[in-house]
């Protein structure tokens, strides 16, 4: 947060209780520099109002001032309401992580993309055929 408190947003209501936020930063070199969602969390009592969509769309615009050519998030395989929210965004699967959330039973990620303006080949979100494990990721 200290590095890229910009990518740090808060919603709240007009009593000041938090809504929602959403944390990221900007990493990587090259054409891999890209905006990344670290988290999205929307309390239950305000999902369904379009909250998610409004700060990934500040996280978007966050990253294409810094000149970003993606932005990415992890999501849980079996969150298939992440799944389809994040599809409408215009985010694809770009590949598989095997096993990326640990717990009682891992779990595999989807690694999601969405190519931003400096990408105008949208090579970035070209899907990979096969899965990844967390020690292969970039």
């Amino acid at each position: 947060m200290a590095r890229w408190p910009e990518y740090f947003q808060v919603a709240k209501d007009p009593s000041g209780n938090i809504m929602g936020y959403i944390m990221g930063k900007a990493e990587g070199m090259g054409e891999n520099w890209h905006g990344h969602v670290t988290a999205l969390s929307v309390a239950p009592e305000y999902r369904r109002l379009g909250l998610a969509e409004k700060l990934m769309k500040r996280l978007e615009e966050i990253s294409e001032n810094k000149k970003c050519y993606f932005v990415d998030l992890f999501v849980r395989v079996s969150n298939e309401v992440a799944v389809t929210m994040y599809k409408k965004l215009g985010y694809s699967v770009y590949r598989r992580v095997i096993e990326y959330y640990s717990g009682d039973v891992d779990e595999d990620a989807y690694d999601m993309r969405k190519a931003l303006s400096r990408d105008m080949n949208k090579t970035s979100v070209i899907p990979l055929k096969d899965p990844v494990r967390p020690e292969e990721l970039d």
